[in-house]
């Protein structure tokens, strides 16, 4: 029988000679109780967050993206990249060629790049199903173009999808042409109807209009031309395995970018917050823990009588010492368990539900907060409580057992 374990239990919840023991009791087991069901909730409402976040840039991001290392434009030769669609992995490839645009539309302005496409890009990236006016129509034949517009674009320049006889006029500068007497000699200038309007995260939105490869080669005169080639893969597991394949493949005038890698910083600072946000609630745990160091000073002093006859029974200092220890992490986990659990309760809650609305209006790509359980965080709420937990209990205990 573990002795420290019985005798600990026994204390927890059998009456005590003095009531504000109790009570401080109950007051340690809240303050881990609702420190803990925090932790969980926030946690996992992060893990929604960025979950939802990731989501949205792979509608439109590649799984792997060629770029050069230097310079803007490479050759799409087609032996480059026949040895890259046929490296194993490899699901599609699609060639893509960026210029960045003065965009006008009646008397509004607009800077934006353009994104030219070819066909495949429509396979790989879920644009079409982030349409929130029109339709996803590029190039419908071999001299037609249209465009497919970001929604605080279509926002800046008041683009009515309907308007027939107010195309969109793009100018891009003329290369190694300086400022004309005329401006409009200095740049290449072109037009096109918009066919649709995606919404897909702010940042994308403010800045991309998807057109036709052609129409970017034409305007820029870049033929054969590509400033990306933009690969998905067949099993996203084998991403870093495809990714070094295609990067000795292409050599080191190329780099080979993971989705994590085009956005590197907004994925470290995502997870730092998260992290961040971890710490402050396990910093409110700790001071929560002090409760447990009241308590059990105060059980201590309550149970002085049995410290006395425990010793009489030949009950060493060390095994009185875990007693009141293992009564800290009692109250520690018993808190922990029922926070963690309610926590858990709310989340699945919400994942069901959607109790809580991010706003009345429909200004939000989604309706309820997310929520995104993942049981590693359960383990590190668990494990910090019970470290917490422990120190809280150790310190005093051996402080006034050595002084009684």
């Amino acid at each position: 029988m573990n002795v420290p374990l019985f005798i600990a239990k026994r204390y927890l919840f059998a009456k005590k000679s003095h009531n504000l023991v109790n009570v401080i009791t109950l007051v340690s087991l809240l303050g881990v109780f609702v420190g803990s069901a925090a932790l969980i909730i926030v946690l996992s409402v992060f893990n929604g967050f960025e979950g939802l976040v990731t989501k949205l840039y792979n509608s439109f991001d590649p799984a792997l993206k060629i770029t050069l290392n230097e310079g803007k434009f490479f050759n799409a030769d087609s032996t480059f990249i026949y040895k890259i669609q046929h490296t194993q992995g490899v699901k599609n490839l699609a060639l893509s060629l960026e210029e960045n645009a003065l965009i006008k539309y009646q008397d509004k302005q607009f800077i934006a790049t353009l994104k030219g496409v070819d066909t495949t890009f429509s396979r790989m990236a879920n644009v079409d199903s982030m349409l929130v006016a029109g339709e996803y129509l590029l190039q419908p034949n071999d001299s037609e173009y249209y465009a497919v517009i970001g929604q605080t674009i279509a926002s800046q320049l008041g683009l009515n999808l309907g308007d027939v006889l107010n195309p969109l006029q793009v100018y891009v500068p003329k290369a190694g042409k300086s400022m004309e007497l005329n401006p409009e000699d200095s740049f290449n200038k072109a037009f096109i109807y918009a066919s649709g309007v995606y919404s897909i995260q702010q940042e994308i939105d403010a800045k991309y209009i998807l057109v036709p490869l052609p129409f970017v080669e034409n305007l820029i005169h870049q033929h054969g031309k590509v400033t990306s080639l933009e690969i998905s893969l067949t099993n996203t597991n084998n991403e870093k395995q495809v990714r070094q394949a295609i990067q000795d493949l292409c050599g080191s005038n190329y780099k080979v970018q993971t989705r994590f890698e085009q956005h590197e910083f907004l994925y470290k600072i995502m997870k730092s917050e998260k992290w961040a946000i971890f710490m402050i609630l396990a910093f409110i745990l700790l001071i929560a823990a002090f409760n447990i160091i009241g308590s059990l000073t105060m059980l201590i002093v309550d149970k002085k009588k049995d410290i006395t006859i425990l010793t009489y029974l030949g009950a060493s200092k060390a095994l009185i010492h875990k007693i009141f220890v293992t009564e800290g992490l009692l109250i520690s986990l018993g808190g922990a368990i029922a926070g963690v659990t309610v926590g858990l309760i709310i989340c699945v809650i919400q994942l069901q539900f959607g109790i809580l609305k991010l706003g009345a209006d429909d200004s939000f790509i989604i309706q309820y907060y997310p929520v995104a359980i993942q049981w590693l965080d359960v383990v590190y709420v668990l494990t910090t409580v019970v470290v917490i937990g422990y120190f809280a209990a150790a310190w005093p205990v051996r402080k006034v057992l050595r002084e009684s």
